[in-house]
């Protein structure tokens, strides 16, 4: 591993030094691409760097312990010799984590999709309450939000189904792990019984696929028009701004109706298609390694009831990892950085077993 990380750090350097060439620099591609692959380094060469100092300090210590005559001295020596030593194994891990390989769609964009499922008016309800928890996530971490696609339920306040982009750095790395079926279990406000009643949304995260990501003919897709139905202006219902399109080959079907002009929502739709295309390309690759990671943290399997939203017990569990919060109203306002690190990092611990393995 070490021999492996001190590549990587002389890379790191080379890289270093092209940045600096003016040549580069006037290369507008490879300055990108090289600055890309240095900021993916940075942080596995900064963590060796760390082990590197840790090391070097324990094996002075340790020296210093073996030479050291004076009492106070040589317990203060053994006092550092000893927090070093409980240190070097945990930057050891973190460093094995960090060599982990990389899932290339984890630095991307995400569509998030969220669609009412049983449970009637409620599910719709619940639908925007999910919604609205992923966009005060999204304003918390300093990502972009905005609404693709979005279809209201019967009742006020409720969402049939909604599509979100969200833009920022490595956004579907961190939401990839929301694909599933969420449900809640609370009382109704239309229920007079007070009795808890049970209803489920699922949410799909995936990644945004650049255009050459997938290929897609124009004599495969079906695009029509139609009047818009939400907000959008004066012109919102006299002119056809909203977009359809359908793949053929795949009988998707994609809808944008949120923008003012047929060719940007026309641009959106494709989008949304690109990314369920590259999704659909994303899930055959992981079946392959299908019995190399059995955990349903990382098989994405969205047909599994992944958590459980408790409000009457104010709790909020997530099955595939046993995590349980009791803070489901600052988690249902966004605070979702405990959920989403525990998850990372049972992933992280399932990967590490999968390559020693």
């Amino acid at each position: 591993m070490f021999d492996k990380l001190q590549f990587i750090k002389d890379k790191f350097q080379t890289i270093e030094q092209q940045l600096s060439d003016p040549e580069v620099v006037a290369d507008q591609n490879r300055f990108r691409k090289l600055n890309k692959e240095y900021s993916s380094l940075k942080e596995i060469v900064r963590a060796y760097d760390d082990w590197s100092r840790a090391k070097k300090q324990l094996d002075e210590a340790l020296s210093m312990q073996k030479s050291e005559q004076d009492p106070e001295m040589r317990a203060l020596v053994e006092q550092e010799a000893c927090e070093l030593h409980e240190r070097l194994p945990e930057l050891e891990q973190q460093l094995k984590i960090l060599l982990l390989p990389k899932d290339e769609a984890d630095s991307r964009n995400a569509i998030i999709e969220i669609r009412a499922g049983t449970g009637g008016d409620e599910a719709g309800l619940f639908a925007a309450d999910l919604m609205r928890m992923y966009q005060r996530y999204a304003e918390r971490q300093g990502w972009s939000c905005q609404t693709l696609e979005v279809s209201e339920g019967s009742v006020p306040g409720s969402l049939k189904e909604v599509s979100l982009e969200v833009s920022g750095h490595d956004v579907y790395g961190i939401l990839k792990f929301e694909s599933g079926v969420h449900r809640v279990q609370r009382v109704p406000e239309t229920e007079t019984q007070g009795r808890i009643h049970t209803s489920a949304a699922s949410v799909a995260v995936l990644p945004e696929a650049e255009a050459v990501d997938v290929e897609i003919r124009k004599e495969d897709l079906l695009m029509d028009t139609f009047r818009s139905g939400g907000k959008g202006g004066q012109n919102v219902n006299k002119v056809e701004t909203a977009v359809r399109i359908t793949h053929v080959p795949s009988g998707i079907v994609v809808a944008c109706q949120e923008e003012r002009s047929q060719l940007q929502n026309r641009e959106r739709a494709m989008k949304m298609l690109r990314s369920k295309l590259y999704d659909i390309q994303i899930a055959e690759q992981q079946k392959s390694r299908a019995d190399l990671r059995r955990s349903m943290v990382t098989t994405g399997d969205r047909s599994a009831k992944i958590r459980t939203y408790n409000f009457p017990q104010s709790r909020v569990t997530d099955h595939r990892i046993g995590f349980t919060s009791h803070a489901l109203p600052q988690i249902m306002q966004g605070e979702l950085d405990p959920l989403i690190e525990a998850l990372r990092m049972h992933d992280q611990s399932e990967r590490l077993q999968a390559e020693t393995a």
